[in-house]
């Protein structure tokens, strides 16, 4: 990701050159925004991971879902970001590499109109660097407010805040 100042001193993040060796246009990231505003989900997962300092970790995924795959395989072409999986009768483009999904987020961010705030939430999470118990308690607080703002996240997600924060290692 490039981060560039314009004339205003707003930085502006960009994908990295593409394969081709071109930067994504303004109009592409707002298009790719816009799918993401109407078809796509910002989540965040808190996860067991033993592998871990304190035996959690908060992961951020974006994803949005189509019936016909076209449009998503072009998404994943062009951006050179994500895979599409097929499910039952829907596919999906995925991103869950999280240095990826930082990128896509920073890129799209002042295009969404509907989930600006996930997105603010998701770049929060993703930018802290977890030193301490209390960061890790912190983020998945941010995961779970996240999570609140998502339709189907109720009655789905099995760890929160308070998972990570009883069952934290020393």
């Amino acid at each position: 990701m490039k981060a560039l100042n314009d004339n205003l001193g707003y930085t502006k993040y960009l994908f990295e050159v593409h394969a081709v060796g071109k930067e994504f246009s303004e109009v592409k990231r707002a298009y790719l925004a816009g799918f993401l505003d109407a078809d796509g989900a910002i989540m965040a997962t808190i996860e067991k991971h033993l592998e871990k300092k304190y035996g959690f970790r908060v992961r951020v995924i974006v994803k949005i879902t189509q019936k016909d795959s076209r449009v998503l395989n072009w998404i994943a072409d062009e951006f050179q970001v994500g895979k599409v999986v097929r499910n039952r009768t829907t596919h999906d483009w995925i991103v869950k590499d999280q240095k990826l999904v930082r990128e896509v987020l920073h890129n799209v961010s002042p295009y969404l109109q509907v989930k600006k705030r996930q997105a603010d939430y998701a770049i929060e999470i993703l930018e802290k660097s977890i030193e301490s118990k209390k960061d890790l308690i912190f983020v998945a607080q941010l995961a779970d407010a996240l999570s609140r703002l998502n339709v189907r996240s109720e009655n789905r997600r099995k760890n929160n805040a308070v998972t990570v924060q009883e069952g934290c290692l020393p």
